[in-house]
């Protein structure tokens, strides 16, 4: 990682930096170390955002790259995804699975990190899901989780992590738990337009608390092994790349990166489909896992381990809006827990779906 010093006082501004980032001209000074000394601002053609805090630098015909993608991150979380794609990765044999990390830079103070990567495209599964590529997908993430399972590397990963097993489940559900009856012993009252809302999703939380016994045996029947997850597997993270003889997956963003059990990816993944289409995807993963040697459990268990992961990251999106509640007072606090409660509802309009 390179430390770069601060910017001097009354420099002019950087005119690439319209949004205002913090510490944009220590990452154009990684720039230019990237780009032997050349100024980036006479490489740079364009700057285009890609989502919050991500930006797609592209760069005339003088440079080694047509373009690069740049990414902010707090810096527990860039170190966590550069171990990642220098040291656990390649320790499975995979370092193609993530873009290719170029340079880190961080600001003087540390407090603020920018990644600069391999552009991978705009070409990602949720803009193509042609059927062969989400079946390939589905292969190659078996294939990934089964390689991982009980590898000499989850020890260091987890020391960087939570854990996305069953006391993820646990522990969300808990501190929502708490987060509510503190907002409710706190006196804030619900806007009309969402009268009743903290307290209905206490109760559900206290009843998922007691399911949780139910829960934890279908863990120990059918999570399998831990193995290292990406921890996001939104289609909008996968690329299919190479050819059809030889395929690959890669992944963006591997911020959340953890270990714990292959239900936890699979079920993020499984529901970015239509419901009729998740049997077929999920029988092409079992079908690559025993080829692996890797046996699924039954239907039943893994359709509650995916409801369970499901519902822990709900429980998670509870916390956030109901401490900025009681600290203060967010306006945005109410209308976040009403989407969560409608998220809740929709799971339980699939719950009497099971994959066949």
């Amino acid at each position: 990682m390179t430390l770069v010093e601060p910017r001097p006082r009354g420099a002019a501004p950087d005119v690439t930096n319209t949004r205002r980032e913090p510490a944009w001209t220590e990452l154009w000074q990684g720039l230019r170390a990237l780009l032997h000394d050349a100024d980036p601002t006479d490489r740079v053609t364009s700057v285009q955002p890609l989502k919050a805090k991500v930006y797609r630098l592209q760069f005339d015909g003088r440079a080694p790259w047509s373009s690069v993608v740049v990414k902010r991150m707090e810096p527990a979380v860039a170190q966590r995804t550069r171990l990642l794609a220098t040291r656990w990765l390649p320790a499975l044999g995979l370092e193609h699975a993530c873009p290719r990390l170029l340079g880190t830079v961080a600001d003087w103070r540390g407090e603020v990190v920018w990644h600069i990567h391999e552009d991978l495209g705009d070409d990602t599964l949720a803009a193509r899901p042609a059927p062969e590529l989400v079946e390939v997908a589905a292969r190659h993430v078996a294939e990934f989780h089964a390689r991982a399972a009980r590898h000499a590397v989850l020890p260091d990963v987890r020391r960087f992590g939570p854990g996305l097993g069953l006391q993820y489940f646990t522990t969300n559900v808990r501190d929502a738990i708490a987060a509510l009856e503190a907002l409710l012993g706190a006196g804030i009252q619900s806007p009309s337009s969402h009268a009743g809302l903290p307290e209905r999703l206490l109760a559900r939380l206290r009843a998922l608390r007691a399911d949780a016994p139910r829960r934890a045996a279908a863990f120990e029947r059918a999570a399998g092994p831990d193995t290292l997850l990406h921890g996001d597997l939104w289609t909008i993270n996968m690329f299919v790349k190479g050819t059809a003889e030889r395929p690959q997956l890669r992944l963006v963003d591997w911020d959340r990166v953890d270990v714990g059990p292959f239900t936890y990816d699979l079920s993020t993944f499984l529901f970015r489909f239509p419901a009729e289409l998740r049997p077929g995807i999920l029988r092409c993963y079992r079908d690559a896992a025993a080829r692996g040697g890797w046996e699924l459990g039954s239907t039943e268990d893994l359709a509650l381990l995916f409801d369970t992961a499901e519902r822990a990251r709900y429980a998670n999106r509870v916390i956030w809006p109901a401490v900025a509640l009681l600290r203060e007072r967010a306006a945005w606090g109410f209308p976040e827990l009403a989407e969560v409660e409608r998220w809740f509802l929709a799971l339980d309009a699939e719950s009497a779906r099971r994959i066949p």
